[in-house]
């Protein structure tokens, strides 16, 4: 193969069966989990694929850094729990006390967890990660490791396009969008990536339309980024809340990027931007036609996303989960972007796109009638986001594409990093 590349063959068929024999035949590879952050909501991106993994006969070691984290793995791999080993991460002293000044500016602890556990890492034949912070393991830390990644979310924003990807030796994607920019940015490269699907999807039941309000209204799902620059909520967002508060045609689910709330002081070191995130008047938490959830699990479980009708948002990659069931769309567009034909944008040619809170009455007046233009967009978004296949799931393609990887690694020269 030229250029030393190696190259995956996709298995079907019999030739499938066979491989599955043989994989679970040999000695089992030590495989860790890694959820390293504040929140639970990178959890349903790589967890679903630990069964599917067991089940290849491959041993595999969850480690969380926070309880939470740990309990929503615990749910999501219910049946195969008592086969999987969790290991509960953490910082020293020293580092917990320079956190609490460090965390407002960047992710301190999350840093400090990947240095002081580098020899627990070092265990394993792979690490498996939903985020790119773990790349320091390998570009600071000097830990050997295959280090595997699947993005948490499918959305379009730059920073999930970034040259750090080029540190992890094998990227699994949702489908052929993120793969196709990756490429043309050659962030991947053939024989170190793969198209499995969505994860997260094999978690949730689609049909599903819960009843949240004891009307019969249209409901509007609020989610804004936490992002200073692209966030609406900084600028917007108050007054969305106090618009529907004062109105009795809709219903309102405000539930943001759970990070929104997680702190008080937002830094956006790719923006450059600093902002302080105001706080939500009780009057406003009260109102029965308004459920405001800052961070509980419905609101990463796609218990929201399932109950509304028409989205409201802004940077959030959520609303590609959105247009798994097409439904209007209305973006704010707060900060003034140029967004057409800006990749980094690509979803706001999903539906409306706004740039003031005064023209929201008549875009949600509108937003049934205009889904007719928009309705195909959603569908064609979907299918080139997200790979499915009937009858199987992503996280079986997901587990038999990390085992085959490192089967194959083990057996071939590492290739210089270019």
């Amino acid at each position: 193969m030229a250029g030393g590349e190696t190259r995956r063959v996709p298995i079907h068929g019999c030739a499938l069966y066979a491989h599955t024999i043989l994989i679970m035949t040999l000695r089992p590879m030590k495989i860790g989990f890694l959820f390293n952050h504040d929140c639970i909501h990178q959890v349903s991106h790589t967890a679903p694929i630990i069964c599917e993994l067991v089940a290849l006969g491959q041993d595999v070691t969850v480690m969380t850094s926070t309880p939470a984290q740990e309990a929503h793995v615990r749910r999501t791999i219910a049946p195969c729990m008592d086969r999987v080993r969790f290991v509960r991460i953490d910082i020293g002293p020293v580092s917990q006390a320079i956190n609490v000044v460090a965390q407002a500016v960047v992710p301190f602890r999350r840093i400090a967890n990947l240095r002081e556990n580098v020899d627990l890492f070092r265990g394993f034949d792979a690490l498996v990660v939903p985020e790119t912070t773990s790349a320091l393991l390998k570009s600071h830390f000097n830990l050997d490791i295959r280090l595997i990644y699947f993005p948490h979310g499918a959305g379009d924003r730059s920073i999930g396009f970034r040259d750090v990807t080029r540190f992890f030796d094998l990227v699994l994607l949702p489908g052929a969008k993120t793969r196709d920019r990756m490429l043309d940015r050659q962030l991947i490269r053939p024989g170190h990536h793969a198209i499995v699907g969505y994860p997260k999807f094999d978690t949730v039941d689609m049909a599903a339309h819960p009843r949240l309000f004891d009307n019969d209204r249209p409901t509007v799902l609020y989610n804004p980024h936490f992002d200073p620059v692209l966030s609406s909520w900084w600028d917007m967002g108050m007054d969305v809340l106090e618009w529907f508060a004062r109105q009795d045609d809709y219903n309102l689910i405000f539930a943001p990027h759970v990070m929104l709330f997680r702190r008080r002081l937002h830094t956006s070191v790719e923006h450059r931007r600093v902002r302080l995130r105001r706080m939500i008047p009780e009057r406003l938490r009260n109102l029965s036609h308004i459920r405001i959830d800052t961070g509980s699990r419905n609101s990463v479980d796609m218990s929201y996303v399932l109950a509304a009708d028409i989205y409201l948002g802004d940077a959030s990659s959520q609303v590609y989960e959105w247009i798994a069931r097409p439904r209007p769309c209305i973006f704010l567009n707060s900060h003034g972007a140029r967004w057409q034909d800006n990749p980094s944008y690509a979803h706001w040619n999903l539906g409306q796109v706004i740039d003031s809170v005064s023209e929201l009455p008549h875009a949600l007046a509108v937003a049934k009638e205009r889904q007719r233009e928009f309705a195909p967009r959603q569908q064609a978004a979907f299918e080139a986001t997200f790979h499915t296949v009937p009858g199987e799931t992503a996280a079986h393609r997901a587990a038999r594409e990390i085992v085959s990887f490192l089967l194959q690694d083990k057996s071939c020269p590492p290739e210089p990093r270019r």
